[in-house]
Formats: structure tokens, C-alpha cells, sequence
């Protein structure tokens, strides 16, 4: 579901590296056991050593540029008791919640003393962040660069304000929504509602979906838990999410809704980029395909979306995908599937169902 994560961009990245050079003006350097929050390959190669660095980033794709690169990747890290890091670094996404609990969990993962240091671009949110940290801990210096800023200071504990910081790093934890319909986390893709085109695409979805059938860009699990509740026929679901952070509250619903249908259902989620195809083969695929990455207008993101349907679609399998109107989809569809339809269309969207032929995808 949904149009991708909110996820800062590579200045903002790039921005915080340099203030890792050696010998970079203004800055103290980042030593021993570092934490460093929503990771980006931009900030480490910069960096004169990350080798005691942990290294967390729940966005597969940054994740598995970290990885190419040697790097070991935790999508998400809990604050461990009597845990402790020398510094802490973070890229905090614009998503206002998400962002607090990501300042917090930094100044909480540090030793007394500890830096910690950030970087926002100015367009998502930066003169707040740097306000925010500036609440938790006391005092912040800061420098504006590139667009961004890169703000940071020391952790004294006499400055922290300790009640702000508890509040905070509960932020971002999951749930309820829609008065305890679904579980949720801010940062998710329209994480605190039902996005209007995942809705309209549920409304038409049909009543005999079975086999296997796939949920591509899953988010918290609206349209596969509405596919379950309309397709008795189901007997496996797959939830393909590149955003880590939304399994927990997916893996929620679906054990709810099956729950409330007394029915038994296998059921994997995956931690996984869509657009280097999917790794089996399924008898329907739902989707509703991110055509945004960060704030850039990128339609080849749904297009590589229908590139992974028809991939893993077995012959006469079904693709329903809701997308905005104006996107140019049909193209690329008609490529790869010989039937091809408009089911629905209103308010900006259109639904296609489209069946895969007997050959080659």
C-alpha cells in the first residue's frame, strides 16, 4: 500500500558526512562506538572510520546500499539497559512523531557526555529539529550548508529534560487507528487513515481471490486484511514492505482480521524491495505502487511494481492495482499482460485488473 516512506534525501546525507572528515571546521570528531539512526551510504563513506559503528536503517533499499558496502544493517535497534554508545548520529525523516523519537532514542543510546549529532534538509523540518534537540538536551550548536542543517551537542544528564525524553521516545511506537480498526506507527505511509486510492481499489476488489496471492508495498496491511475479509478462497498471503517498521502493525491486522473470520491462513511478511522482483511465484498480486521518493515525482517506481507483478504472476494470474490517473502505466502493463481493463475510475484514481498470459512474463 501506499507511495513510499518519507526518507530524507542524499544532501542531507552527504551534509552530515562532511561534517566527518577529518579536520572538518566546527566539529568534533565521531569517536569509538557510534549509533547511527535512519543510516545512509552518503554519511559512512564520508566518515574517516565506521568499523564500530551500528548501523540502523529500516528502508530496504538505503539498507541494502549499506550492505553492498560490507556493512552490517539492523532495520530497527531497541535502547538496551545500561547500553551505552560513544556518539550518536541521525537522519530523522520529516514525519513530525517519527522524528522526535529519533532525536530522543539518540540522546537516550548515549553515554554521559556522548555527542550526538543530526542533519535535515530545511524543507523537512530542520529549524524544528534542531528547537527539539535543543529541548531534550540543553544546548546545540549548529551549522547551515547545502540546504540543510547540521545541528548537534553533548549530553550532559544535569540538561536533559527527562520527562520530554520519555514522552518522546514513545512517539513512534505502534497504535491504534480508526477507533481500533487497524495498529499503526507515524512515519508509515498514510499511517493514520485509509488512503483514499487503497480504498477505492478494496471496494472492487473480487470476491474469488485464491492461492497464493501477494500485497505489493503492504504498509500497516489495509488492502490484504480487506482482500481476506472478501476472498474465502485465500490460502496464502504474502505482504511485501520495504519499510521495516511497518511489519509489526501488518503482521497485527492480518492476525486480527483472522481471528475475527475463524479461518486459517499462512501468512509471511517480507522486509523487501519490489523493485528487484519478487523471489516466487503468486496466483494474484494487489497493489497499490509509491510513484513518490521523497519529495521527487518518480512514476518508474509503480512501473518497476508491474515489472515484479508480472514477474512472479503464474499463467492466468490476476494483477488489481490502484493508481492516480494521470500516471502512465498503461504502457508498461500492456507488455506484460495480454488482458487489460479499467475497472473504476473516480476522484483522481483508476483501478486496472490486468491477467497474465501463458508465456514468458
Amino acid at each position: 500500500m501506499g507511495k513510499g516512506a518519507s526518507h530524507n534525501d542524499d544532501t542531507a546525507a552527504r551534509t552530515l558526512g562532511e561534517t566527518l572528515v577529518p579536520g572538518a571546521a566546527g566539529w568534533a570528531p565521531m569517536q569509538g562506538r557510534v549509533l547511527f539512526l535512519h543510516a545512509d551510504a552518503a554519511t559512512v563513506r564520508l566518515a574517516a572510520d565506521s568499523r564500530e559503528w551500528v548501523l540502523v536503517q529500516g528502508f530496504r533499499p538505503r539498507a541494502a546500499e549499506l550492505e553492498a558496502w560490507g556493512h552490517v544493517v539492523q532495520p530497527e535497534t531497541a535502547i538496551a539497559g545500561g547500553e551505552s554508545y560513544d556518539a550518536a548520529l541521525a537522519l530523522p525523516p520529516r514525519q513530525r512523531d517519527q522524528a522526535r523519537a529519533s532525536l530522543a532514542r539518540a540522546v537516550a543510546s548515549v553515554r554521559p557526555g556522548g555527542q550526538v549529532r543530526v542533519a535535515m534538509g530545511n524543507l523537512d523540518g530542520a529549524r524544528s529539529g534542531e528547537r527539539d534537540l535543543r529541548d531534550l538536551i540543553g544546548t546545540v550548536d549548529s551549522q547551515s550548508r547545502n540546504k540543510c542543517r547540521v545541528f548537534g551537542g553533548c549530553v550532559v544528564p544535569a540538561n536533559v529534560d527527562r520527562a520530554l525524553l520519555d514522552t518522546w521516545l514513545a512517539l513512534d511506537a505502534p497504535r491504534e487507528i480508526l477507533d481500533g480498526c487497524y495498529v499503526s506507527r507515524p512515519g508509515l505511509f498514510a499511517w493514520d487513515r485509509v488512503d483514499a486510492a487503497s480504498a477505492l481499489l478494496a471496494a472492487h476488489l473480487p470476491h474469488d481471490l485464491e492461492g497464493s496471492v501477494a500485497d505489493l508495498g503492504a504498509g500497516y496491511g489495509y488492502l490484504a486484511t480487506e482482500a481476506l475479509r472478501r476472498s474465502p478462497g485465500i490460502a496464502a498471503l504474502h505482504l511485501y514492505e520495504a519499510d521495516a517498521r511497518a511489519l509489526g502493525p501488518a503482521r497485527e491486522n492480518l492476525a486480527r482480521t483472522l481471528a475475527a473470520l475463524g479461518r486459517s491462513v499462512a501468512v509471511e511478511l517480507h522486509w523487501h524491495d519490489v523493485t528487484r522482483g519478487l523471489p516466487r511465484r503468486h496466483d494474484a498480486v494487489i497493489c497499490n505502487p509509491p510513484f513518490h521518493q521523497g519529495r521527487a515525482d518518480r512514476p518508474q517506481l509503480g512501473q518497476a511494481f508491474i515489472e515484479a507483478a508480472a514477474g512472479a504472476l503464474a499463467a492466468g494470474g490476476g494483477l488489481w492495482l490502484v493508481a492516480n490517473r494521470h500516471l502512465p502505466y498503461e504502457a508498461t502493463l500492456g507488455r506484460h499482460f495480454p488482458v487489460l481493463r479499467t475497472v473504476a475510475e473516480r476522484d483522481g484514481f483508476k483501478v486496472i485488473h490486468a491477467v497474465r498470459g501463458a508465456g514468458p512474463a
